[in-house]
């Protein structure tokens, strides 16, 4: 089997390609890519392969960008940080749904429900319906956060937080006034759940706020230093790959 892997975090790209050589021993990995633009121009220049597994949010737009620019003629897995009961209703026919974190089993049962879709039956209407189903769902972000507090509960409001950072497996909302909140939800959820109008994943460990930046510096190899208003010691790099997507976002 040729799959190929459409994943713009890499620790993620790299545990599918390993759970794929588990359930497959000689399946060909033939290409990771991370982001809309890279991914059209693959298909356009390659063999379409057997099938592909593809995250939602790249780092340049939403996957579902690159139906329109290339015809694919292959099934396709997408992999998504929804909930299961908002999937649910769209595991038919060529495309079907993961939820991260990719667990073996479910991989398993995916690859072999596309084994009995004909190759050149590749995603159509269902992308059609994905693609408005999670345009429609993208308009609508979180708000605020709900967190215990004494003996009772206390509510932070988004419009509040500055930046977010993970250190040890926990997540961090700083806010404006200089106080810190742990969260239960990991980046990768809170990148789904605050607008990207506001936010920007700078990298594994920052989620940063617009008006968080104090400065921006090329750094080297191509990257980017953001200095933080509120915390200008803390080093926040943006990788060469990322850096065109973040000037892009804040030129928009």
């Amino acid at each position: 089997m040729r799959v190929v892997i459409i994943e713009d975090e890499k620790p993620n790209a790299t545990r599918l390609k390993h759970i794929l050589e588990e359930i497959i021993p000689d399946v060909k990995v033939e290409g990771i890519l991370d982001t809309v633009t890279g991914s059209v121009e693959w298909f356009k220049q390659h063999p379409h392969p057997d099938v592909v597994l593809m995250d939602i949010r790249l780092a340049d737009g939403l996957s579902f960008d690159i139906f329109p620019r290339v015809e694919l003629k292959c099934p396709v897995i997408f992999t998504t940080a929804y909930d299961e009961y908002a999937i649910r209703a769209f595991k038919v026919n060529s495309v079907d749904y993961l939820l991260k974190p990719i667990e073996k089993d479910d991989l398993k049962q995916a690859l072999e429900k596309i084994n009995s879709i004909p190759q050149s039956q590749g995603p159509t209407e269902m992308v059609q319906q994905l693609m408005d189903f999670f345009r429609q769902k993208e308009v609508s972000y979180r708000t605020r956060f709900l967190l215990p507090y004494r003996d009772g509960y206390k509510t932070v409001l988004v419009e509040d937080i500055d930046f977010v950072y993970s250190a040890f497996k926990i997540t961090h909302l700083v806010l404006k006034d200089g106080t810190q909140e742990a969260v239960s939800q990991t980046m990768d959820e809170l990148e789904e759940q605050l607008n990207p109008a506001h936010f920007f994943r700078a990298n594994r460990q920052h989620l940063i706020h617009i008006h968080s930046i104090e400065s921006i510096h090329n750094y080297f190899n191509g990257k980017l230093k953001i200095r933080l208003r509120r915390d200008p010691e803390r080093e926040v790099l943006i990788s060469k790959e990322k850096a065109p997507v973040f000037k892009q976002w804040l030129d928009s």
